[in-house]
């Protein structure tokens, strides 16, 4: 049924019009049994298990097998399929044709396209399709630089953690000194946007398609919209908000039923959202603010071309609009535009606004930082503004790539929370052994460091609303 090289089975699954392309390989050793699995070109993810004895290692590898044969999977030469591209976003824009332009405090260049910006109360965080992700402070001082393997598509917050997905399918935790994959997305999604809420991935596709996955890494749900190309996820403790180019249909968290469905005219290019409001920009020049609980359309803003992506001050004061010329726009509330300015380089692809800052990242490349208190818009709209800073890279920058080899620890230095790997049902677990932690919750940890019987040391952990801890801080290997 299968061919195999010594010892190791490599299986494949390739279909045709942007389906699955992945792979399934195992591989026994003695008492263990390793697997390796992912998009086809990749290096994948890797997961080992020990068995008492040789014969249940092979029977358990073979039982894997017939499970993926079943599924449609065939032996394979590996290399003898190319990797698939995936979707990098090509964005036109053009230039600004507002009379003024914004007053820009700073800029920082990262030397690449760049598409995900997240703004947070001590630092800025911005990721580019070279893979770079850049920390700065407010004031545009550059304080490290994270080097991932792929390019970034978006940067997300949830609560403390600060989460990157890149085209090589795999989300980073950024949190921590060193980045970790903290969730790795099917082989056959490829990623447009995605968002993370108590710890659960919530990942929009290229085509159309929402995928749920839990914080162990594992898969809850997906649905498939009526539309494609779907740029816009959010989700609160309600629903999951999901944007495509039919308009944004929301679903209820647990099981993904459909609570309602908005035709937003448009293709939804960019999504946001407020304790009772989601914000779509869409390619019919228009944000839509739309009710959370009934999908009704509160209140439209309408820029002169597509927007590219949208913010709001606190509780919705205020709405900026970024759009596909070069310009950003600000409206009050109700839809009234107050004004529109230049941005002084490209196009705005993501925004945030934070204590009268309207932070941008831009298709050249670049963060930007605009004075968006009233004082400095009406100096710009007659034409004077300060000159930006053109921040500059240190040459020391401390640079951070991810990892799966740990510090290690021994007991008596130790300082945090010892937590262990335990094999559960064939699953690897990571339990707490400190006192003071419920023993039977499962930690959030990084499933490629995971091995059984190890124990680690972590700064702290958080509980989680669902029954379960996060990881805060370094994690150390307890020799």
């Amino acid at each position: 049924m299968t061919q195999a090289s010594g010892d190791r089975t490599y299986l494949e699954l390739s279909q045709e019009g942007g389906g699955a392309h992945k792979f399934y390989e195992v591989t026994v050793d003695g008492l263990t049994v390793s697997v390796r699995y992912g998009r086809i070109g990749a290096a994948g993810q890797s997961q080992t298990s020990s068995f008492p004895t040789a014969e249940k290692a092979r029977a358990a590898a073979a039982k894997k097998i017939g499970e993926k044969v079943r599924k449609g999977y065939a032996p394979a030469v590996q290399g003898g399929r190319a990797a698939r591209a995936v979707t990098r976003r090509q964005v036109a824009s053009a230039p600004s044709t507002a009379r003024a332009v914004a007053p820009v405090l700073w800029r920082f260049r990262t030397g690449s396209a760049a598409f995900g910006i997240h703004i947070g109360e001590d630092r800025c965080w911005v990721g580019n399709q070279a893979g770079d992700v850049y920390t700065l402070a407010h004031d545009g001082e550059v304080l490290s630089r994270y080097r991932l393997p792929d390019g970034v598509k978006c940067l997300v917050a949830d609560d403390f953690w600060i989460y990157a997905g890149c085209d090589d399918g795999t989300v980073y935790d950024l949190s921590s000194k060193l980045p970790f994959a903290a969730y790795q997305i099917a082989a056959d999604v490829d990623i447009f946007w995605l968002d993370v809420h108590e710890g659960v991935l919530n990942v929009a596709d290229r085509n159309g398609g929402l995928t749920v996955i839990d914080h162990e890494d594992e898969y809850q749900w997906s649905r498939k919209s009526t539309g494609v190309h779907a740029w816009m996820v959010r989700r609160d403790e309600r629903a999951v908000y999901h944007g495509h180019d039919h308009g944004v249909t929301a679903y209820a968290p647990d099981g993904g039923g459909e609570l309602w469905h908005t035709n937003t005219n448009g293709a939804v290019l960019f999504g946001w959202q407020e304790d009772d409001a989601v914000y779509a920009g869409t390619g019919r020049h228009v944000v839509q603010r739309l009710s959370k609980a009934t999908g009704r359309t509160e209140a439209a803003y309408q820029c002169d071309t597509a927007v590219y992506s949208c913010a709001t001050a606190p509780g919705g004061r205020y709405v900026f609009a970024g759009d596909s010329a070069s310009s950003v726009y600000c409206f009050a509330a109700d839809g009234t535009r107050l004004w529109k300015l230049g941005t002084g380089g490209g196009s705005a692809l993501s925004m945030q606004y934070l204590d009268e800052k309207l932070y941008m990242v831009t298709t050249d490349g670049s963060l930007v930082c605009v004075d968006a208190t009233e004082a400095a818009i009406a100096a710009a709209r007659t034409g004077t503004v300060p000159v930006p800073v053109d921040v500059k890279s240190a040459e020391a920058l401390p640079t951070y790539a991810p990892t799966t080899t740990l510090a290690t620890v021994t007991a008596a230095r130790a300082s945090g929370v010892v937590v262990e790997c335990v094999e559960e049902g064939g699953r690897l677990r990571v339990h707490v052994v400190s006192e003071g932690y419920e023993p039977l919750w499962n930690v959030q940890f990084p499933r490629r460091i995971r091995e059984p019987g190890v124990r680690y040391v972590v700064d702290a952990l958080s509980p989680a609303p669902a029954g379960f801890y996060r990881v805060r801080g370094e994690i150390k290997r307890l020799l």
